[in-house]
C-alpha cells in the first residue's frame, strides 16, 4: 500500500459499497482578514500570475479553481489505462508554506500558488474520468496556526467558491464540503450551503473539500449520531456494524466514499489524521514535490504506480 515512487506490477480491481448518500449542512460564525504581500516573482508556467493583495475584496476577487477547464475528455497519457483509473483520488496538499519560504515570500503567497495546482488537478480529473477528488484544505489542527494565516486561508476559500460557482455548474462539477463547520465564518457557511445546493445534480466530477476536518472528528461525530439514534430507539445494539458507521461518516455524501489512491506532497510520510476510517485499503503515494510544484507529470506518475499494483483486500490472488 505504500509507495515512495516505485512500481509494483499487475492488475487492479475494486468493488465499492454504495452508502446512503447524504450531505449535511453547516452552522456558526467568525471574522476574516488577510496577509499583505505586494510581491512579484518568477515561477514555473502555471504560476505565471501576479499575486493578489490581501486587501482584495472577497466578493470581487478573481481567484480561480477552474480557470479555462473545458468539458471535453482527452486522450490519456501514454501508459495509463482508462479502465484502471481510480474512481476516487484523495490528496493531502502539503508544502505551501515551505514553497513560499524558499522564495522569500509570505505564507499567503504559497497558498495562492497552491490554488493553481488544485485548479490543474481538478481539470485533469475531469478529463481523465476520475469521479471523485477529495482534497485536505484545512485540518482541525490548523486552527492553532497564526490568526492571520487562518483568516487568509478561509478568505481564499470563500473567494474561490464565489468566483467559480457558475463554472462548476457549467462543467458538471459537484461540490461537497466536509468537516466541523462550527468555527467557520457565517458568510462562508452560507456560501457552502449555496454551492452544494446549486451543484448537487452535477455528475461529471465530485470535488470534496475537507475544511476544519479530521479523521478522528469524523469517527466521533458518526458515533454520536448512532448513539443519539440508539437513545431514541431508532436502532438496536445489534444494528451497529461497519455499514452503519460508514453511513454516518461525512463521506456519505458520495457514491464512492473510499479513496482508491491517496497522494501526499512535500515528502512527509504520514496521513495526518485525514480520512482515517476511509483509508483502510487505500493505495498510498508520497512525492517530494511541494504542493505548488505538483502538476500533470507528478499526477501521471502517481496514477501509473497505482495502475501497476495488485489490490487484494486481505485475500490472495491465485
Amino acid at each position: 500500500m505504500l509507495s515512495l515512487r516505485f512500481a509494483i506490477p499487475t492488475a487492479n480491481a475494486l468493488t465499492h459499497t454504495k452508502p446512503k448518500p447524504r450531505c449535511g449542512f453547516v452552522q456558526a460564525a467568525a471574522n476574516q482578514t488577510a496577509d499583505v504581500y505586494p510581491y512579484r516573482f518568477s515561477t514555473p508556467k502555471r504560476y505565471d500570475y501576479e499575486l493578489q493583495a490581501a486587501t482584495t475584496d472577497v466578493v470581487s476577487g478573481n481567484t480561480s479553481l477552474t480557470g479555462d477547464i473545458t468539458d471535453e475528455e482527452e486522450e490519456l497519457p501514454a501508459g495509463l489505462r482508462r479502465d484502471l483509473m481510480p474512481r476516487h483520488v484523495a490528496v493531502i496538499m502539503d508544502g505551501n508554506g515551505r514553497w513560499a519560504r524558499e522564495r522569500g515570500l509570505p505564507t499567503s503567497a504559497g497558498h495562492e500558488a497552491g490554488v493553481k495546482s488544485l485548479r490543474e488537478l481538478v481539470e485533469l480529473c475531469g478529463k481523465w474520468g476520475i469521479q471523485v477528488l477529495t482534497v485536505f484544505a484545512f485540518s482541525s489542527e490548523n486552527w492553532i496556526r497564526p490568526k492571520v494565516e487562518v483568516e487568509f486561508l478561509l478568505s481564499l476559500f470563500e473567494r474561490a467558491l464565489k468566483s467559480e460557482m457558475e463554472t462548476f455548474s457549467r462543467l458538471g462539477i459537484r461540490i461537497s464540503v466536509i468537516g466541523d463547520s462550527s468555527k467557520l465564518p457565517q458568510s462562508l457557511q452560507k456560501l457552502i450551503n449555496e454551492v452544494e445546493e446549486t451543484t448537487k445534480e452535477n455528475t461529471r466530477l465530485q470535488l470534496i473539500v475537507a475544511v476544519s476536518y479530521s479523521g478522528k472528528y469524523d469517527v466521533v461525530q458518526a458515533c454520536r449520531s448512532i448513539a443519539e439514534k440508539a437513545t431514541e430507539n431508532q436502532i438496536q445494539l445489534d444494528d451497529i456494524n461497519e455499514s452503519l458507521i460508514e453511513q454516518e461518516l461525512e463521506t456519505n455524501c458520495t457514491e464512492f466514499p473510499y479513496p482508491d489512491l491517496l497522494i501526499r506532497t512535500s515528502g512527509e510520510l504520514r496521513v495526518s489524521n485525514f480520512l482515517l476510517w476511509q483509508l483502510a485499503y487505500t493505495e498510498l503515494f508520497f512525492v517530494q514535490e511541494l504542493w505548488p510544484d505538483f502538476g500533470k507529470d507528478e499526477f501521471v506518475e502517481a496514477l501509473t504506480s497505482y495502475q501497476q499494483r495488485q489490490r487484494r483486500y486481505g485475500g490472495r490472488h491465485s
